[in-house]
């Protein structure tokens, strides 16, 4: 059961406590739902002997967090798929972890070498950033597949460095999305005698692993 978030702060003025709870909840003004508990008030002869602060009480609506709850829910409705799943978001970077699904569902949402989850994860990204000023970083992960797939690929590439070492050629690769082409290019950037780069256009861009001349 998702609980929306909310907070409660005090201050001088409401503008001054709307402003805090935003920060706090790492939400913009059109995400929130602002209740105005009390309003601030000066003391005595208009001192500020006694003077009452502003609270507010600030609830997240249509943050990053309820966008993301609000796609997956549809997604894995339409697709006609039963799983679990968390959300958190957290210094401007959404995370939406499938943590429940069974092996054939979990192979549907995933696609060939991943194509579908990344899909998924663009769609996801476009919609927690519409209307939004500051640009929130989308994941989406199911049962740790990321990590997986990028320790698969870090293999491939050290392997791969070994067989232009060997044959003393360059290698090309399959085609792979530029996160896969980063990946590849990341793990062998230290090798001393092995240069990286990619070739052709997408979605059919290689990398190409090459002996330096």
């Amino acid at each position: 059961m998702y609980i929306m978030k909310n907070i409660i702060i005090e201050k001088p003025t409401v503008d001054e406590a709307v402003k805090s709870a935003l920060e706090q909840l790492e939400a913009e003004i059109n995400e929130v739902q602002i209740d105005i508990l009390k309003e601030p008030a000066k003391g005595l002869f208009g001192s500020l002997l006694g003077s009452k602060v502003a609270k507010v009480k600030v609830t997240m609506v249509n943050g990053p967090e309820e966008k993301a709850k609000e796609f997956i829910d549809k997604i894995l409705n339409k697709m006609n798929i039963k799983a679990e799943y968390t959300v958190s978001f957290e210094n401007n970077v959404l995370k939406l972890d499938i943590t429940q699904v069974n092996e054939d569902d979990k192979g549907i949402i995933i696609g060939k070498r991943g194509n579908t989850l990344d899909e998924l994860q663009f769609l996801l990204s476009l919609i927690v950033n519409k209307k939004r000023e500051a640009y929130v970083k989308t994941v989406l992960n199911i049962q740790d597949y990321r990590e997986k797939r990028e320790e698969t690929l870090k293999n491939l590439a050290r392997r791969t460095a070994e067989r232009c070492r060997y044959y003393k050629r360059k290698i090309k690769l399959e085609p792979m999305n530029p996160y896969e082409r980063r990946v590849i290019h990341s793990t062998l950037q230290e090798e001393r005698d092995i240069v990286t780069y990619s070739e052709g256009n997408d979605p059919f861009r290689k990398v190409v692993v090459d002996l330096k001349r």
